[in-house]
């Protein structure tokens, strides 16, 4: 999966100005390449963990076909850890179909994506 720099650089906006809690969203784009980011409210309000709102989820799914678009990716922010998935992030990582990127704000800034199957990570893509 490629990330246009200008969907990063929207991220890491969002998860400065929301930490120090976890910020998400979701990556959109065609053919692997992520060209926007839907930005979505952790309705946790939590530095360690996030969840989507299932209104939210429908609105970026709807969002997302009307402009012909896929969900590439969800993402999250660890604003005080690796960009890793935690043992939580491969529990709740349930769609084989998509990626799972984490923007760490821990000791630089780092992008990785996640391809998580069955309670495992299968790979890992670097972005920034």
């Amino acid at each position: 999966m490629t990330i246009e720099q200008h969907v990063i650089d929207e991220i890491i906006r969002q998860a400065e100005a929301e930490a120090p809690n976890e910020s998400c969203g979701y990556l959109l784009g065609r053919d692997g390449t992520v060209t926007e980011n839907f930005p979505m409210e952790n309705t946790d309000h939590s530095p360690e963990h996030f969840s989507f709102s299932p209104k939210e989820q429908f609105a970026a799914l709807r969002y997302a076909r009307a402009e012909g678009l896929s969900i590439l990716a969800n993402w999250h922010s660890h604003p005080a850890s690796p960009s890793r998935p935690s043992a939580e992030d491969i529990r709740l990582a349930l769609d084989p179909n998509i990626r799972y990127a984490i923007l760490s704000l821990h000791e630089g800034i780092h992008l990785n994506s996640f391809c998580i199957r069955g309670g495992e990570v299968i790979d890992k893509e670097v972005h920034l």
